[in-house]
């Protein structure tokens, strides 16, 4: 698996990262559903350069122009709820995309073992597409693992990229050591080494999901 980690490069990122996780700053929802939207367009740019590209002839008012450009089929989905404002940062990047969504939580026991459930998925055929998921925390990586075994019942991508903002150390392992099948690049803006007994990324930022939209019951 190919990784990309956006933070080893000094960008205006970081100036997002750094907000996103200050309590100073990240109880702005509106702000920290913005940061997240621009590391969305951020990243989608960067993931750009490595699709495939074929000249095109465009007429303007003065002439013709030749200009490079994707000839991919995308696909662009999400994890509810947490995802949702990453999603629409990429889409704005890849406006010609189509689009898939996936339901799935953590479940706790007592013992503070977690366990996955993954709901429905509306999504298109994914045969030959590069298929984008985007979701800010990657934390064991259980739900991102199960997510795309399950969006491989609708067909075979020609590439998976999995974009998030912060990542753990073990969920970038435990995704790099459980390969679905498919040509697979992480995209992820920075790594914590750890998570906590809850599976919380250390230092992380909290749970974007609530930050972003609330918290829940």
């Amino acid at each position: 698996m190919e990784i990309h980690i956006l933070d080893k490069t000094n960008s205006v990122i970081n100036s997002y990262l750094a907000q996103m996780r200050s309590v100073a700053v990240q109880s702005d929802r509106l702000r920290f559903r913005h940061n997240i939207e621009r590391i969305g367009h951020l990243m989608a740019y960067e993931l750009s350069k490595t699709l495939n590209y074929k000249p095109a002839e465009v007429t303007t008012p003065l002439g013709v122009a030749t200009v490079n450009l994707p000839q991919d089929q995308i696909v662009v989905g999400t994890i509810l709820r947490a995802g949702i404002p990453m999603h629409h940062g990429v889409l704005d990047v890849f406006d010609e995309a189509e689009n898939c969504f996936v339901s799935a939580y953590r479940a706790y026991d007592d013992n503070h073992g977690v366990e996955i459930h993954l709901g429905y998925a509306a999504t298109p055929r994914l045969d030959g597409k590069v298929l984008i998921i985007a979701d800010p925390m990657l934390a064991t990586a259980k739900s991102m693992v199960q997510t795309l075994r399950q969006l491989l019942k609708f067909g075979t991508p020609a590439h998976i990229h999995v974009m998030s903002i912060i990542g753990a150390q073990p969920g970038v392992d435990y995704l790099a050591q459980n390969p679905v099948g498919v040509p697979t690049t992480l995209w992820v803006a920075s790594v914590d080494k750890e998570l906590n007994a809850d599976s919380y990324i250390l230092p992380g930022l909290g749970d974007a999901g609530d930050l972003a939209y609330g918290t829940k019951e």
